[in-house]
């Protein structure tokens, strides 16, 4: 799916409870905001020309900019919302539970043929604020506003998914990610929707381990985690199209369960491998390109 290069009002220098941040890219002079990417599209709201094939290579190249060797997460659960046990229900602990297993899985390995990036991803557990959250996600400004108040010791290495506990209402996508600055230290964050009773968010997961909106959770948290691993800047790898590797293997699935380091089973879509499509062993997208890899089965 393409990139969406959403260039959002400049920026002059804002404060946020002391922490000063900054989405602008390294080297322009035109402080222009830097876009969201990695859009998670709801099922059926793809853009047309998006992940269509082309006479050029389906495979990711590599456009200069760096990737995540290592990750730390830290997630924040911002709203109300997350104060109320029925809302949280399994959501919270099932998504610290998430991060927790997903550094050393195989799940994790599918993003490790891009050079640089590795499986060491560390979780130091979720920050809740409850003050009230942005509504919607069509801006980046305020996602890393949140970020650079809740992060008191932001690291270069940092990345900070953010839940929001509002729904996605009319909006076409489930999440996505980008990258700024607090205080001058480069941050990676993403932004989530509440996807409880979300069809077109939903990945189906009929294992039962799961409630609905947690499942839905961990598999665009796999999809988005992916990508800033190898793409953390919107600068490093991405196809001729600007699909990243977790958007061109969207709402495909292959395992029913993938299990992680720490033992627990999510349904989760894969990533593009470049490697598997050319040697023909991924298994397809939803263009039919056999380059999906998810890390499970044989």
């Amino acid at each position: 799916m393409k990139k969406l290069f959403l260039f959002l009002s400049l920026l002059t220098g804002m404060m946020v409870q002391s922490q000063s941040f900054s989405l602008f890219a390294q080297g322009n002079s035109n402080k222009e905001e830097l876009p969201v990417a990695g859009v998670h599209w709801a099922k059926g709201e793809k853009p047309k020309d998006a992940g269509k094939k082309s006479q050029n290579s389906p495979n990711l190249t590599w456009h200069g900019g760096p990737v995540m060797s290592s990750a730390r997460a830290t997630a924040i659960f911002w709203g109300p919302s997350w104060g109320n046990a029925n809302f949280r229900a399994d959501k919270m602990s099932g998504l610290d539970s998430f991060y927790q297993g997903i550094g050393g899985s195989n799940y994790a390995g599918t993003t490790n043929e891009y050079s640089g990036v590795t499986s060491a991803i560390s979780y130091t557990g979720n920050i809740l604020d409850l003050s009230p959250a942005a509504q919607n996600g069509n801006r980046t400004t305020p996602i890393l506003a949140e970020v650079c108040k809740v992060i008191k010791t932001p690291v270069t290495n940092g990345y900070y998914p953010v839940y929001v506990d509002a729904p996605r209402g009319h909006a076409k996508y489930c999440a996505w990610h980008s990258s700024g600055t607090c205080n001058g230290t480069p941050v990676q964050f993403a932004f989530f929707f509440n996807l409880d009773g979300d069809a077109g968010c939903d990945p189906e997961d009929t294992s039962g381990l799961h409630s609905q909106g947690l499942s839905a959770l961990a598999n665009v948290s796999g999809h988005e985690l992916s990508e800033a691993r190898t793409d953390p800047q919107l600068n490093a790898w991405y196809d001729s199209s600007g699909a990243e590797n977790a958007d061109k293997c969207a709402w495909s699935f292959n395992t029913s369960l993938l299990t992680f380091s720490n033992h627990n089973q999510w349904k989760i879509q894969g990533n593009w491998s470049n490697n598997a499509f050319n040697s023909g062993t991924g298994y397809p997208n939803s263009s039919g390109q056999k380059g999906c890899i998810d890390g499970g089965g044989k």
